[in-house]
């Protein structure tokens, strides 16, 4: 009754999920919901500026361009078979084994200097209950995933340094 795509758009060919399986998924007689994890990606950078779901896009690289051409893809599809269409942008993702805690202690964290750049992230729980909160009430629309309070990098290594006692790498401007 629910499909949920997590399938990232391959370089080359663009949704390679939809392309296969756009006829099965057209056909599906029980189909009631569609849903497609995407990136907040593909609203560029915005300087700094806040930015909410009704934000126009502006995809800067081309793994954003090709998110936004596979969101539009499947709201097309949505569209057609008069199905609700959930389009999740999220944020920078973490969790165990993927985060400044890990990269610090692996010897792979990067404090990376930019002024005026910060960046907002997202618990992979956190992900994963506001995907099945949306399922749960066939929720549509565009829906921004992550915290709500962006910051710079280096600051985030910073404090991740300060709860462990682990050395700070050095700094890198950028």
């Amino acid at each position: 009754t629910h499909l949920l795509c997590l399938i990232p758009p391959a370089q080359r060919g663009g949704d390679v999920a939809l392309k296969q399986h756009r006829a099965a998924i057209a056909s599906a007689p029980n189909l009631s919901w569609l849903g497609y994890a995407s990136t907040s990606g593909v609203y560029g950078d915005a300087q700094g500026a806040w930015v909410e779901e009704s934000a126009p896009p502006a995809p800067e690289s081309q793994r954003a361009r090709l998110r936004l051409e596979a969101e539009r893809g499947w709201a097309k599809l949505a569209r057609e078979r008069d199905l609700p269409c959930a389009v999740f942008r999220i944020a920078g993702i973490y969790g165990p084994g993927q985060c400044a805690i890990d990269q610090l202690r692996a010897g792979h964290a990067r404090r990376i200097v930019k002024a005026g750049h910060v960046f907002s992230r997202i618990h992979v729980e956190d992900v994963a209950g506001a995907m099945d909160a949306a399922m749960q009430q066939n929720a549509e629309g565009i829906f921004n995933l992550a915290d709500d309070a962006p910051a710079p990098s280096a600051e985030v290594v910073e404090f991740a340094a300060t709860l462990t006692g682990l050395p700070l790498p050095p700094e890198e401007l950028s």
